[in-house]
């Protein structure tokens, strides 16, 4: 397993919901990427996230980053606008949404190869399973928020990446990752 990178402040989460909520308007609006001013060291630091958006309960976009590539910051702006617009589960959101949509964000720890899932902590883990050039992912809520079990929760990722459900115990690669999850209060669908 590896080290949980430091945990983000009460502070530091106000910050990147509000940034990744006005880089959603500005997509929605045809404007540029907000920026920061004067951001804190640890929403510079490399971090994988993912921006989930939500209207009332329902997901309406989902986008994110796995590796640690770029600043958090930057990761949690451009993956908020992705998740408005470029999800291709969904049609793009309207600018009549941005007042009802609730904005979700997952700070990842880097993935950790696991051998035995019977060491998953349900809500604590996401998942992620690779064969080829396959690969489904799961943050780690999602398993709650279902009523899964690890065997479930498994299988279901396996299923996301288009693979069979029990590829897990075939030679597809189990990697966990845990996460900082944080969000808006919800706002009203209608």
């Amino acid at each position: 397993m590896t080290v949980a990178l430091p945990r983000l402040t009460p502070g530091q989460e106000t910050t990147l919901l509000d940034l990744a909520r006005r880089a959603v308007a500005a997509r929605l609006q045809s404007r540029p990427a907000p920026l920061l001013e004067n951001p804190s060291p640890r929403l510079l630091a490399p971090q994988g996230a993912f921006v989930s958006l939500h209207l009332g309960r329902a997901l309406r976009g989902c986008v994110g980053v796995v590796m640690p590539v770029r600043p958090l910051a930057t990761t949690v702006t451009e993956c908020a606008a992705a998740a408005a617009t470029e999800d291709p589960r969904f049609d793009p959101l309207g600018t009549s949404d941005l007042e009802r949509v609730t904005i979700e964000i997952s700070a990842l720890d880097p993935p950790f190869r696991i051998a035995d899932p019977s060491r998953l902590i349900l809500g604590t883990h996401g998942l992620m399973v690779t064969m080829g050039r396959r690969r489904g992912l799961l943050l780690p809520q999602v398993a709650v928020g279902q009523g899964w079990n690890v065997s479930t929760f498994l299988e279901e990722t396996c299923l996301k990446a288009g693979l069979p459900p029990d590829a897990w115990t075939q030679g597809a690669m189990v990697e966990a990752f845990s996460a900082q999850v944080f969000a808006e209060p919800e706002r009203p669908a209608h």
